[in-house]
């Protein structure tokens, strides 16, 4: 019987990844479009290997108390239970009660966009989610919110070593609704943050850096199970209330 090595499989995604987002780094001038093209190329990336229940994009958060966070670079949402996805001119605006996971895209991992992301992530976190009664077989039921899952995605780090002691500091210094959960720095390795009693961090090789935050990824967004359904009624309201 033929084998294959997923290890190599990996390390060749990750190896075209570094090309792509140095090429970006090297040969966009425009810090905005270098951004956007980094954004266009996880969003493509995660769209072709998350499965097909997620979707992946740009987008403002709403909720039905007629809320908004800022901009996230990379959202990670459903459309079975929550259809109310409003896009216009590239721009998308999605119910809070949809997502799963933020990200933010930067060049580089280091303190001013650590703190930059938290402050990122508290603005969707914050929002009002609803939950509507899911129907099925058994019966039905609301289904529980659940901790929005956040992270961030670099090509390389500004701290020497990558995951110093200041570094550290510099995530766990991040409480409550701005925590940081996992990252990937492409170039030196992913972390996933164990925020237990006493909180933790976990670090990858540089090697299996994409590998190992991928599959992180993925088995949290499995844990997380199935997003709530919205309550129309609630946004209903708040167009009676306009």
């Amino acid at each position: 019987m033929k084998k294959t090595n997923l290890k190599n499989l990996f390390h060749g995604l990750q190896n075209q990844m570094i090309y792509t987002l140095s090429s970006n780094r090297e040969n966009i001038d425009h810090p905005g479009a270098k951004g956007d093209a980094s954004e266009l190329d996880w969003i493509e990336w995660l769209e072709t290997y998350l499965p097909k229940r997620y979707k992946v994009g740009k987008a403002f958060v709403v909720d039905s108390t007629n809320q908004i966070s800022d901009q996230i670079d990379l959202v990670i949402y459903d459309q079975q239970y929550t259809p109310f996805v409003y896009v216009t001119k590239g721009t998308s605006y999605i119910p809070a009660e949809s997502v799963y996971a933020v990200f933010e895209v930067k060049q580089s991992f280091n303190t001013k966009n650590i703190k930059y992301a938290g402050e990122k992530f508290e603005t969707v976190r914050r929002l009002y989610r609803t939950s509507a009664d899911i129907y099925h077989l058994g019966g039905k039921g609301k289904k529980e919110h659940f901790r929005i899952l956040s992270g961030l995605v670099c090509l390389d780090s500004d701290f020497s070593p990558a995951f110093s002691e200041t570094s550290q500091k510099k995530i766990l210094d991040l409480k409550n609704l701005q925590q940081l959960d996992l990252a990937c720095v492409l170039q030196k390795g992913s972390f996933w943050v164990n925020y237990d009693a006493e909180p933790r961090i976990e670090f990858s090789t540089e090697e299996e850096a994409l590998i190992s935050f991928f599959f992180r990824l993925v088995g949290e967004l499995q844990k997380l199970g199935t997003a709530p359904a919205m309550d129309i009624e609630e946004y209903a309201k708040a167009l009676d209330s306009m």
